[in-house]
């Protein structure tokens, strides 16, 4: 009987090191950059951002490291199902078709898209826009706006938010279709480019209720961790505290 309660007594002991060891790992959280405001590098290499800033300051309440790793959009939440990384913290929208791969944590933001055209030329956005050049980052909800609502168009996928831009001042596209504060970063301060028609949130079939951070279906312990961590800097103040550093009231 002692030996098998000393037995028992050692398997926990092991058992309960192991949970602890491994709620000392560092978070490793999944981002693909550059998506200025929200995602970018300094020039010594530091990924900084918005929602950089927003996660890190969740994971100092969680008391846990938070480790950032690089990846490429298109191939995200494949990466965190192979477990690449813990979670995904990329300015994603959460949407049905992605709930239904992963599992999101409460929407702590939202993001509005913008059409961005040269300042020459006018498009009817409640038309077709039959054979105008679109550019838009894919596999995004913007790729997947223009691509039901403008089938006839021209539409130009690309990998990343800073090749679309690229090619835009290239003159190779027409319109570009984007991330508001990343137009206002990034076009809106060059006279050749201006904004076209009113801002898009919707429809909320395609945009959800906003940005969340993305889980495997699992770890819902880590999402509820998560939900409180940033319920709380609401409800300090500093989410508003970091919002404000970066865009305008």
């Amino acid at each position: 009987m002692r030996i098998h309660t000393l037995s028992t007594l050692l398997l926990s002991a092991a058992l309960l090191g192991g949970v602890a060891n491994a709620e000392e790992k560092p978070l490793r959280i999944g981002v693909d950059v550059p998506y200025e405001p929200y995602q970018y590098k300094l020039p010594d290499g530091t990924i900084t951002g918005f929602e950089v800033e927003l996660v890190n300051a969740a994971c100092e309440r969680m008391q846990r490291e938070c480790v950032w790793v690089e990846q490429a959009w298109d191939g995200i939440i494949p990466a965190l199902q192979v477990r690449n990384f813990d979670l995904i913290a990329s300015a994603m929208n959460i949407t049905e078709e992605r709930s239904r791969q992963v599992l999101f944590s409460d929407p702590y933001y939202q993001v509005p898209s913008v059409w961005v055209g040269k300042a020459d030329a006018k498009h009817d956005l409640d038309g077709p826009l039959v054979g105008t050049v679109i550019g838009v980052q894919q596999a995004t909800i913007q790729d997947e706006y223009v691509t039901q609502f403008y089938p006839d168009a021209e539409i130009r996928r690309y990998a990343d938010s800073g090749s679309v831009v690229a090619d835009m001042h290239a003159g190779r596209l027409d319109l570009v279709f984007t991330a508001f504060p990343l137009a206002q970063r990034a076009m809106f301060n060059d006279d050749r480019f201006t904004r076209q028609g009113e801002l898009v949130t919707g429809p909320e079939s395609i945009y959800g209720p906003g940005i969340g951070a993305a889980f495997r279906q699992r770890d819902e312990a880590l999402a509820d961790a998560f939900n409180e961590a940033m319920a709380g800097l609401k409800t300090d103040g500093t989410f508003d505290q970091i919002f404000e550093r970066y865009f305008d009231n």
